[in-house]
């Protein structure tokens, strides 16, 4: 059946705003954490956990919602994630302990997985490959878009509102796309339609996921390393599960005999596992070394996202006509350059360097998205749109996971239980290592990007 170019235009713009909204609240978040700390009386490894857990809530659902999708449909789960979004939103804004915003915070990540999981794909399966990477580069500067309202606006509703206001102000955004979805996105898909779901495969790809990550979060001790080992052999067996099932969660073969798709997913996984923290990092950093009210912070911030939402739509116009291999291995090579300009931050440094730093990230992240979400879409059949979407999508939340799971590590060499406040030096040391660690893994992320290959996808 033929889509019209207003049905295209509903789904672009609705799967857009809805990008918008999750990180949007994500980098307001950060820059409200001093503030939420000295509120409920949080030490540094506390307020991490109140970042990491969402994405370790997001990650562990993000697969299973997204092959749900393909068989139920993608804009019904679209439209309860964002429902379950916007009631979790309100319950964070309520918490008054440590404990109940950490569980409404895993509440909002398995909302916030439903829409990862079918944003990509809803657009994806209106748009033709000749027009898909200029509406990919779009929801991207979208996503971007988030990303720089969410310090400067994040930093003046906590300012003049309290930490709580960032939490609420997303009431009305998820009502009103709620409402949108409701009015504008008509179109359904169902390509896997009829098919059975893995629950067994879900069951154990969980308890790996979370094994994995929360033993990272527990290292150096034995604990950690414990359950680290029990997450590999977890994920291990997930995919012996999986290589076994008539309709698995996920295509085993997609990775082993598709290089695009395999190639692409690891260069997404590294590239977010070194820049998700550099908001964080940098956040702490103007808050508590350079002596910033959230609102100056925040707007400091902003340079990084602005630069992303400026570039996407044009890397991803570029990716329709030439390689995405080129333009998004070019980025990360970008990524890297601005992490050694963050790696030389000090107590001394001034904010021009501070922004120089943002602004290559920036550049170098928006050269690098787009393109290689073009170039993993483009490698699958319609039927594995909501795989590959949330297999991507997962990509980019263990990613973050471990960006802050590494700066976990780091705070408890480095400061312990400590108040970041007492031990500013310290938590600069941490800082550094932290920029240095993720440098070196994005120089290696510039040959997982061009070793996806040439082909007609990619």
């Amino acid at each position: 059946m033929e889509i019209t170019k207003a049905e295209k235009t509903s789904a672009l713009i609705v799967a857009s705003i809805a990008a918008f909204l999750t990180p949007f609240m994500g980098s307001a978040v950060n820059v409200a954490l001093p503030s939420l700390g000295d509120a409920l009386g949080l030490d540094a490894l506390s307020l991490n956990w109140v970042s990491t857990v969402y994405l370790l809530a997001a990650a562990i659902f993000l697969l299973p919602l997204g092959r749900l999708a393909d068989i139920l449909g993608r804009k019904m789960i679209f439209l309860y994630g964002i429902v379950g979004y916007t009631i979790a939103s309100l319950l964070c804004s309520l918490s008054v302990s440590f404990w109940m915003l950490i569980i409404f915070r895993i509440l909002q990540g398995i909302g916030g997985a439903m829409i990862y999981a079918t944003g990509v794909a809803i657009i994806s399966s209106v748009f033709s490959p000749g027009e898909r990477g200029r509406a990919l580069g779009i929801n991207v500067s979208a996503v971007y878009m988030g990303l720089s309202l969410g310090p400067f606006l994040g930093g003046l509703l906590t300012h003049y509102l309290g930490w709580r206001s960032v939490f609420w102000i997303n009431v009305p955004l998820g009502m009103f796309v709620i409402g949108l979805v409701l009015w504008k996105l008509k179109h359904e898909s169902k390509e896997a339609q009829g098919e059975t779901f893995d629950y067994f495969g879900s069951f154990v790809y969980a308890l790996g996921l979370i094994a994995l990550m929360y033993g990272f979060s527990q290292l150096p001790s034995n604990l950690g390393i414990v359950l680290v080992c029990v997450g590999v052999l977890g994920l291990v067996g997930f995919l012996f599960v999986e290589s076994r099932q008539m309709h698995p969660l996920i295509e085993i073969k997609l990775f082993f005999h598709n290089r695009v798709f395999t190639f692409s997913n690891i260069a997404a996984l590294i590239n977010y596992s070194t820049t998700f923290g550099i908001v964080f990092l940098i956040s702490l950093y103007l808050q508590y070394v350079k002596g910033l009210s959230p609102q100056i912070a925040g707007l400091v911030l902003v340079a990084q996202p602005v630069i992303m939402a400026l570039v996407s739509p044009i890397a991803g116009r570029l990716s329709d006509t030439i390689s995405p291999r080129a333009v998004a291995s070019v980025g990360m090579g970008l990524s890297c350059v601005g992490l050694v300009f963050m790696y030389m931050l000090d107590s001394f440094s001034s904010l021009y360097s501070v922004v120089l730093g943002l602004v290559v990230v920036g550049l170098g992240f928006g050269l690098f998205s787009s393109p290689n979400m073009n170039a993993i879409m483009g490698s699958v059949s319609r039927k594995y749109f909501g795989v590959a979407s949330a297999t991507a999508a997962t990509m980019r939340l263990v990613g973050q996971t471990f960006s802050m799971g590494v700066v976990l590590i780091l705070f408890a060499l480095f400061i312990g239980k400590a108040a970041i406040s007492s031990s500013p030096l310290m938590f600069l040391s941490s800082m550094k290592i932290a920029f240095l660690i993720f440098a070196i893994l994005c120089f290696f992320g510039i040959f997982a990007s061009l070793a996806r290959g040439k082909s007609s996808d990619a």
